[in-house]
């Protein structure tokens, strides 16, 4: 599909144990790409706690002593999920330093690293524009990497696009649904980690060499369907 593109091109990308990053990683390599990935969890490559500042160093700096640059950078570990009966102020502020605080200091790291047409794509969330109870934690730190993608993408304008991803229900098992949950969804199914992999690696392309401060959402339509009390059965209850 993208004609040898991103033949030993180095992809970085945090939360690559599993789920959407694992599924980015083995895109990127069936492309040709070279991958580093880390998280908490065992992986390929470096295992660490993105919350660590100390612990980003190291990574970088193996990265670097690794590969000698990096094409892509792809923040995509999720942060801690809390909401405001129950989060404590370091729950609270760990979900930050791993949502927010990382892909910044990664960005900034690997900033004079980058190759020509460098990529950063940040992976937000549906609920940086709607939430659902009890999930302050995570929505604050998909709002802040929300914002903080259009704040580098005129910081690093001419050296590096950064763009955003706000994924909508993505279900990392790979189950299968039908009923109300798929067609609450326009397209009429839930999301699986390879279309997220698809937008990522699009941005990443020198297809979308117009497209910088960008946040694409990939939901299947499900922020733009607009519910009402009594719409098809569906009853508020308070």
């Amino acid at each position: 599909m993208y004609n040898g593109y991103f033949k030993d091109k180095v992809a970085v990308v945090t939360g690559g144990a599993h789920g959407i990053g694992r599924c980015i990683c083995l895109e990127f390599e069936k492309e040709g790409a070279l991958t580093a990935s880390i998280d908490i969890a065992d992986n390929p490559y470096f295992k660490g706690d993105l919350a660590n500042k100390e612990t980003l160093e190291q990574f970088a700096k193996k990265v670097i002593a690794d590969f000698g640059h990096v094409d892509f950078l792809i923040n995509n570990a999720p942060p801690l999920m809390r909401g405001i009966d129950t989060c404590t102020y370091e729950e609270f502020e760990y979900a930050q330093r791993v949502g927010v605080i990382a892909p910044f200091y990664l960005s900034k790291l690997f900033r004079k690293h980058f190759a020509k047409n460098g990529c950063i794509v940040n992976i937000s969330s549906s609920r940086d524009r709607m939430s659902q109870k009890q999930t302050e934690s995570y929505t604050a730190a998909k709002g802040g990497i929300a914002a903080l993608t259009h704040a580098l993408a005129i910081s690093l304008s001419g050296k590096v696009r950064v763009n955003s991803v706000s994924p909508g229900w993505i279900d990392t098992n790979f189950n299968e649904y039908d009923g109300p949950d798929a067609f609450q969804h326009p397209a009429g199914r839930v999301g699986g980690p390879l279309d997220i992999a698809n937008i990522v690696l699009f941005l990443c392309s020198d297809k979308a060499g117009f497209i910088t401060g960008e946040n694409i959402c990939v939901d299947g339509g499900m922020t733009r369907l607009m519910i009402y009390h009594n719409d098809l059965g569906w009853t508020l209850k308070m």
